[in-house]
């Protein structure tokens, strides 16, 4: 079940059309990619599913239905240009945050605690935010994002600022997000988090949806009939010394004698290959090398589709 579909929508602003007939289906309970290279469209997108803009044209359904004002009480909004006020002490506005969203003050104090033990953070209550580093404001943000426990999340490059450790902490509660039943817009140019996180991404290109479907079948997708092997023995004298029997081999790559990279030439299988190499060696492993979502991106966004993804 989709929870959120975009359909047709068409936003202009004076002669730009910022989205044209843009449509998206965002499965319930998943993390969907909504993936551009900069001026794509992508935060217009955001704005119209938050309300802040309406579409000229196109319709936003939620969980079934037309999307209204009320919705907004289920949607947390973690946008890319932080908001929080530089001279407010970090509990004050934290607590105030919550109660705008409709936590009480009671229930806001509660969970407030809970996340501030949970992110190691009780000692920036009294701080003012101006005090804070950009890492140490994009927790507390990412705290009040999620502190109503939305029903859809949407993240705008919301690893922004972090060091590895503390992108690894924030990657980790999104994926429990996931878990408890939250459904997850992530908008980011981190494509390895893509891969990481993604169910399903849809790329946005010069107001308009270029690519979509899931991340795992989008990079099937682009296979190019590239395998690495790990064997028993070496292999690189021995197809030089029998290259007549390897010319289903196109371009291969060592990395030492005993591991390579190969692509196959055209109308050959991995069938074919392995039972070739399994007369001499002993295989230790192998697997399918697909393309990233990184080199996807760039070949769709260039209009190259006929780049080979893959660098031997």
């Amino acid at each position: 079940m989709n929870f959120l579909e975009v359909k047709n929508v068409v936003k202009k602003y004076a002669a730009h059309t910022a989205l044209n007939n843009v449509s998206i289906d965002v499965p319930e309970n998943t993390i969907f990619g909504l993936l551009g290279p900069n001026g794509a469209g992508k935060t217009s997108l955001i704005r119209i599913i938050n309300q802040i803009t309406a579409p000229d044209s196109g319709k936003i359904l939620l969980n079934g239905e037309l999307l209204k004002p009320s919705d907004i009480e289920i949607i947390g909004y973690l946008p890319e240009e932080r908001g929080l006020y530089k001279k407010m002490k970090v509990g004050e506005q934290a607590l105030y945050l919550a109660q705008l969203k409709g936590v009480s003050n009671k229930e806001a104090m509660i969970k407030l605690k809970y996340w501030f033990e949970k992110f190691e953070i009780q000692s920036w209550w009294h701080k003012k935010v101006e005090e804070l580093s950009k890492g140490m404001q994009q927790k507390v943000q990412f705290i009040v994002t999620i502190i109503h426990d939305p029903k859809l999340l949407i993240l705008d490059e919301p690893f922004s600022g972090f060091d590895p450790i503390n992108t690894n902490l924030i990657k980790n509660e999104i994926l429990k997000l996931k878990e408890n039943g939250a459904t997850v817009i992530l908008s980011t140019h981190n494509m390895s988090s893509v891969e990481e996180l993604c169910d399903n991404i849809a790329l946005i290109n010069k107001s308009q949806v270029i690519l979509s479907g899931k991340v795992s079948e989008i990079r099937k997708s682009y296979r190019s009939n590239t395998y690495q092997f790990e064997i028993e023995g070496e292999i690189n004298n021995f197809i030089h010394n029998n290259s007549s029997q390897f010319e289903l081999i196109e371009e291969i790559k060592y990395a030492d004698s005993t591991n390579f990279k190969v692509k196959l030439a055209n109308n050959y299988s991995q069938k074919e290959l392995i039972s070739s190499l399994i007369q001499q060696f002993d295989i230790i492993s192998f697997h399918e090398v697909l393309p990233n979502m990184n080199d996807i991106f760039i070949q769709r966004v260039q209009g190259n589709n006929s780049a080979n993804l893959i660098e031997l």
